[in-house]
């Protein structure tokens, strides 16, 4: 990468981390104040934990849609002042209502498919997918950061310190963005990784990405939901006070990303993302039949340690079916309803969860991650088998601005393409591969030949 590539991916890269960071802190601490803060109950606290999610999810696609008019910049900073002025009400709240109020806003600032297009316009196409891999990586860091640091923080200062923590953090993304951030020089639309008007109707009817919509759905609903119970069996069922909880999510995260790994790249080496789909699906069936019953630290351990293997391995598949799925002009689109519908999740664990601790109990929460592991596990039996092939993303040359027609037929031919876009208004070509044939350096000799006088211009 270029210096200044090198900057816009840290930068990006960074107020992605600090703003999720902030959201996931309070994850495994906030359950334990249901006796503490006034007027907390079961139910409102699980909706505390998820209203966040529920601004993400409505407000998720509009921000992006909105950034291609108002400009990346100006979004992203209003996202963050959300972030931060949510996190200052949800400190200064006296009861749980103020605290739902707090977490609504934190959600509000919904700007993770504007820093996605500011990336765009800053990275090349050519390096760009390097970029998105540091930004993902930076997502698996900051919820492994998040767990660890929830209860430390919490030890030190409490509740509010925490919400203090995430508006200090939200100040320091907007100095990053503004003061190290590049400028883009122009933005342009990128329909493969932003959401567009049009693109909306087309992936809702598409019943494979709805599949993948449903899964990410039950997975985070399941992930919420487990942790309305999850710390007060550390306290209650373990007699660990809530300062050390720390000490059981560190190396059960840790061990669960180790299994992750070698299951992932198994899965795509060997092409059997399907078979790896539904394993982790069963996984995840079977943790939640267990932990009802791990009363035993040895036996919890074991069992979280399966949870966040099969969490890990779904959150990371996820998102590359998605991008396998979707048409290449509509990936983004399709990638901003699987986002919303992951965010959708966070608030339905939160207040099903919620009203099951209330009326249930532990193992009612449990029985709901349960059904729909056993809903999904059928929804999935039943997808097609994914395709194979990459995106990939290159800039359009500017002697075939005037024929793309003829560029894209042109590369149709090419060995290894499945799928070909060529938008001159952009200024790119949007191509799906498979990689293992892909004659990328035909593509490379096609881009700098001459486009042919007599094709129609476009």
């Amino acid at each position: 990468m270029t210096p200044t590539e090198l900057r816009a991916t840290s930068g990006l890269a960074a107020i992605y981390a600090v703003r999720m960071v902030g959201l996931f802190m309070v994850l495994p601490v906030l359950v334990l104040y249901t006796g503490v803060l006034p007027g907390a109950t079961p139910f409102l606290m699980g909706l505390a934990l998820g209203v966040y999610g529920l601004t993400q999810a409505l407000l998720q696609i509009p921000f992006g849609i909105l950034s291609d008019r108002v400009g990346r910049r100006p979004l992203i900073a209003l996202g963050l002042v959300l972030l931060i002025v949510g996190s200052v009400v949800a400190a200064l709240a006296e009861t749980v209502y103020g605290l739902i109020v707090g977490r609504a806003l934190q959600g509000s600032g919904a700007v993770a498919a504007v820093v996605l297009a500011l990336t765009a316009d800053l990275i090349t196409e050519e390096r760009r997918t390097r970029a998105l891999a540091v930004i993902g990586l930076s997502i698996g860091l900051t919820f492994t950061a998040a767990m660890v640091l929830g209860p430390l923080v919490d030890r030190w200062f409490g509740l509010s310190g925490i919400f203090w923590l995430t508006a200090g953090l939200g100040v320091v993304a907007l100095l990053l963005l503004f003061f190290w951030v590049p400028r883009p020089l122009h933005s342009l639309p990128h329909p493969d990784m932003v959401p567009i008007r049009g693109g909306l109707s087309q992936v809702l009817r598409d019943r494979e990405l709805m599949r993948l919509n449903v899964g990410v759905f039950i997975l985070h609903m399941t992930l919420a939901a487990n942790f309305l119970v999850l710390p007060l069996m550390l306290v209650t069922g373990l007699d660990l006070p809530p300062a050390q909880h720390y000490q059981v999510y560190l190396p059960v995260l840790v061990l669960g990303f180790a299994l992750m790994i070698p299951m992932v790249i198994r899965a795509e080496r060997r092409r059997a993302l399907k078979s790896s789909l539904l394993v982790a699906i069963a996984v995840l069936l079977v943790v939640q039949g267990l932990l009802p019953f791990a009363n035993h630290w040895l036996i919890l351990g074991l069992v979280l340690v399966l949870f966040f293997a099969a969490f890990n391995l779904l959150e990371a598949m996820l998102p590359s079916l998605v991008a396998k799925t979707a048409p290449v002009i509509e990936k983004g689109t399709a990638m901003g309803v699987f986002a919303s519908s992951q965010f959708l999740g966070i608030f339905a664990g939160g207040v099903f969860g919620g009203a099951l601790m209330a009326y249930v109990g532990p193992t009612g929460v449990f029985a709901l991650g349960l059904v729909g592991a056993m809903l999904w596990l059928v929804v999935a039996g039943t997808m097609a088998p994914p395709s194979h092939l990459s995106n990939r993303a290159y800039g359009l040359p500017p002697p075939w601005r005037s024929a793309v027609g003829e560029l894209e037929s042109r590369i149709g031919e090419l060995a290894g393409v499945g799928e070909v876009r060529v938008s001159a208004h952009e200024g790119a070509v949007y191509l799906k591969v498979d990689p293992a044939c892909f004659d990328e350096g035909g593509l490379r000799v096609l881009f700098t030949s001459w486009p042919a006088q007599s094709t129609e211009r476009n």
